[in-house]
C-alpha cells in the first residue's frame, strides 16, 4: 500500500489529515550541545561541539486515536554564541573519537576570536512517520526543535619563550 493509499485510508476512517506540525505535541527530544573540552575553550583555537540525537519513538493519542511517531533526526544547526550558526547533518563527534588531537578543526568547531563567557546551543530538525497500526506512513515537512543554551568560557592563552626556569630566573616572562 503506498503512502498517499495509506493516508486516504486514515482520512476514511475518520483521522483528519496529519501534518507535522500536529506532531509537535509528542515532545521529540532536544538536544544538549557539549563543547570540547569541558565547556572551556581558548581564543583562537577550535573549540569542537558535539551533541546527542537518535531516531525515538513516541507514543500517544491524536484527535482520539492511538499512535505511535518515530522522529528521525536529519540536521542539527549548532549557534555558537558568536558568528554565524552552522547546519550540518552530523551531530558532530569527539575528537577521541574522530582520533584527533585536541584543538584541531572539525565539521561541527568553532573558533572564537575573543575571550568570555558564550550561549551555545543546538537545533535539531527531525522527519517525523507515524504509526497507526497498519505500518508506518511518512509525513511531510519536519519539526526545528531548538535545544536548551550551554555556556562555553573562552580563555585568551599567551605563550613566551624563556631561558630559564621560573625558580632560575623568577622576574622572567610568564613567572
Amino acid at each position: 500500500m503506498s503512502d498517499a493509499e495509506r493516508a486516504e485510508r486514515a482520512s476514511s476512517s475518520g483521522v483528519p489529515p496529519i501534518t507535522i506540525t500536529d506532531l509537535a505535541s509528542f515532545f521529540p527530544a532536544k538536544g544538549t550541545v557539549l563543547g570540547e573540552p569541558d565547556n572551556l575553550g581558548v581564543a583562537g583555537l577550535p573549540t569542537n561541539f558535539v551533541t546527542e540525537a537518535a531516531t525515538h519513538v513516541r507514543s500517544g493519542e491524536l484527535f482520539g486515536f492511538p499512535v505511535d511517531v518515530r522522529f528521525t533526526p536529519v540536521a542539527y544547526t549548532f549557534h555558537y554564541g558568536q558568528g554565524k550558526p552552522k547546519t550540518t547533518s552530523s551531530p558532530g563527534a569527539s575528537w577521541e573519537s574522530l582520533g584527533q588531537a585536541q584543538f584541531t578543526p572539525t565539521d561541527t568547531s568553532h573558533t572564537y576570536s575573543a575571550r568570555g563567557t558564550y550561549d551555545a546551543s543546538v537545533d535539531i530538525a527531525y522527519t517525523a512517520e507515524i504509526d497507526l497500526g497498519a505500518g508506518w506512513f511518512p509525513i511531510e515537512g519536519r519539526l526545528d526543535i531548538a535545544g536548551p543554551t550551554q555556556q562555553i568560557r573562552i580563555f585568551e592563552a599567551r605563550t613566551a619563550l624563556v631561558a630559564r626556569t621560573c625558580a632560575e630566573q623568577p622576574s622572567a616572562p610568564g613567572c
